[in-house]
């Protein structure tokens, strides 16, 4: 008898649980001998292995052939990574990913759709679409700063096309450079955090300069916008 998908999924997880268990074990033993440039390399080993691992939980449950499974899966994200979104009292949209988004090389675009895109639906349910016609697309990556360990990454080694591809799908007609304009920044903060903001582009001036004062902290976010 053939083995089902649910087997087939259940035993290549087991081999990712298997290959994290090592890289963490190597971590440990590294970070032991004060050997921190290995330790640094091994950590990352562990996270691109734990990413993989946390892609086959969440197909693994669909498996089962349940009914309800997709629908569950997306409320446990929804829990585990409480994206906040909104308009500004300013006049731009922001979306808050309590998260860095992956690096290119090692992270899954994937696992950024499937919390991304179900909340994003959520929030537009009975809302008329909103477009940006002539704006500016800023990504503003925000590092811990008690984890000084943790270097800035360049900023296009960063997957960041999924997340504009969902952003465009929502509020921009489209994402074309005539019609939408990219900027990318990075800053220490109190946790790891990616904002995106959709920016009208004649008001771009007011948001830079909230930016480098640090002033978008604490906006307050509203459901619908501004008049």
């Amino acid at each position: 008898m053939p083995r089902s998908d649910f087997a087939r999924c259940l035993e290549a997880a087991q081999r990712r649980l298997d290959r994290a268990k090592m890289e963490f074990t190597r971590t440990e033993q590294l970070a032991a001998q004060k050997d921190m440039p290995g330790a640094f390399g091994s950590a990352f080993a562990f996270e691109a292995e734990v990413e993989k691992l946390a892609l086959l939980a969440r197909v693994l449950p669909a498996y089962t052939g349940h009914p309800k499974a997709l629908e569950l899966m997306e409320e446990t994200m929804e829990g585990t990574i409480p994206v906040e979104m909104g308009y500004g009292e300013r006049g731009w949209f922001c979306l808050r990913i309590p998260a860095l988004l992956p690096k290119k090389s090692s992270g899954s675009p994937t696992y950024i759709q499937e919390y991304l895109y179900p909340a994003m639906r959520r929030f537009f349910a009975g809302k008329m679409p909103t477009h940006y016609v002539d704006c500016v697309l800023a990504y503003r990556h925000v590092y811990d700063r008690d984890r000084p360990e943790r270097a800035c990454r360049d900023h296009d080694n960063i997957e960041q096309n999924m997340v504009t591809d969902i952003v465009a799908l929502y509020l921009l007609p489209d994402d074309a450079p005539l019609r939408c304009a990219h900027y990318y920044c990075s800053t220490m903060g109190e946790q790891d955090q990616t904002e995106v903001y959709v920016i009208p582009r004649e008001l771009f001036p007011c948001w830079l300069d909230a930016e480098k004062t640090n002033d978008l902290k604490e906006e307050r976010l509203y459901e619908n916008r501004p008049i």
